[in-house]
């Protein structure tokens, strides 16, 4: 009996390694088709490399008027990508996990202001030396921390109360907005933090800014965090299936209310970096947000109802929106022709996503 099941072993290994080394001689183009099939991002990929050689043709034929790669327009692409990338990629954990969060918006305004407003207040307000380096650490640690306990506490009414997290978030982006509101008014709010914090979220490497060597740092903490850790399979497997979950002896109750404050810790991170480029915040400066790094997401291959997306989905999806923005200003179309071209890429990735479950299922 232990040789016939030896024997079982011995010949689906032989089989394994016949379909990996038939695998290995497939030619370049159908391996490409392969994991454009395969992975989540595979359209989107297609999708932004088309669009990059578009550009880079126009912008070699008609380098006067289209002037896409033009370093000062390549810096502010980056920029424009870079924070609301922060945002996403705690948006996507959250979708890979099954639930949403319409407050992040809301929330990156907020805790932008509060921490501008300890910063100040610890570095003029009681006294401290305006040049002290302490001050706006202690707030952006403030804050952090502020934005994991406002994920928790939806994951808490999601969870406890048994409601839809679209619904909760939106009542907390509501929320959130008149707390905005409530603790610095509509006026703009100035943020100027002292050394070495405003080179670390606000400085430059050539023409790539501080806020974008961040998106790409965390791109690959949340990519190792998502693929190549328990939780992130946690995080799929929630997300996917919650009773085939529950039954490995996964906690999705947990599970989710980390997601949660990961989507509310970057949503903070977000908005401090962000201020310190800017040196200013708006009270309403995040609104919109939310829907942009859901838009984002989707794009980038997420499953609406989770259990599927890739952290280079989000990177993929979000530099696509924003060379469609950048594109349309250089073409000086209208505002409202960048909603239109964002509309029609969601429903086509919803499309696509759709057809590829179906397909596999």
């Amino acid at each position: 009996m232990v040789a016939a099941a030896s024997d079982t072993m011995n010949t689906q290994s032989d089989h394994i390694r016949r379909a990996v080394a038939e695998r290995a001689k497939r030619p370049l183009p159908v391996k490409l088709m392969d994991w454009v099939r395969d992975r989540p991002e595979g359209g989107i990929a297609v999708m932004f490399v088309l669009v990059q050689l578009l550009c880079i043709i126009g912008a070699l034929a008609f380098p006067d008027t289209f002037r896409y790669l033009v370093p000062a327009n390549v810096s502010v692409t980056l920029k424009s990508i870079a924070v609301p990338g922060i945002m996403a990629l705690g948006v996507g954990v959250l979708m890979v996990s099954g639930e949403y969060d319409l407050s992040v918006g809301a929330v990156y305004s907020l805790l932008s202001i509060i921490c501008a407003e300890i910063s100040n207040a610890m570095l003029g307000d009681i006294g401290m030396d305006p040049n002290s380096a302490l001050a706006p650490f202690v707030a952006l640690a403030f804050v952090l921390g502020l934005g994991m306990l406002i994920g928790c506490l939806h994951a808490f009414i999601t969870l406890k109360f048994n409601i839809p997290s679209f619904i909760t978030t939106l009542g907390g982006m509501l929320l959130w907005k008149g707390t905005t509101l409530l603790v610095h008014g509509a006026s703009a709010l100035r943020f100027k933090p002292s050394e070495p914090f405003a080179t670390i979220f606000g400085g430059e490497v050539g023409i790539v800014h501080a806020s974008m060597i961040w998106f790409l740092g965390l791109s690959v903490v949340f990519y190792l965090l998502l693929h190549h850790h328990k939780l992130g399979n946690h995080f799929y497997a929630v997300g996917g299936n919650r009773n085939a979950a529950v039954a490995i002896g996964i906690n999705p109750n947990r599970t989710k209310t980390i997601a949660f404050a990961i989507a509310g810790f970057m949503a903070a991170l977000s908005g401090v970096v962000a201020a310190t480029r800017v040196g200013s915040i708006q009270p309403g400066g995040g609104l919109g947000m939310e829907l942009q790094t859901i838009a984002a997401c989707v794009i980038g291959g997420f499953a609406l109802n989770g259990g599927r997306g890739s952290i280079l989905g989000i990177i993929l999806g979000t530099a696509l929106v924003f060379t469609i923005q950048d594109v349309l200003l250089l073409l000086r179309a209208p505002a409202f022709y960048f909603d239109m071209f964002v509309g029609a890429l969601i429903v086509i990735a919803v499309i696509s996503n759709t057809a590829i479950s179906r397909r596999r299922g």
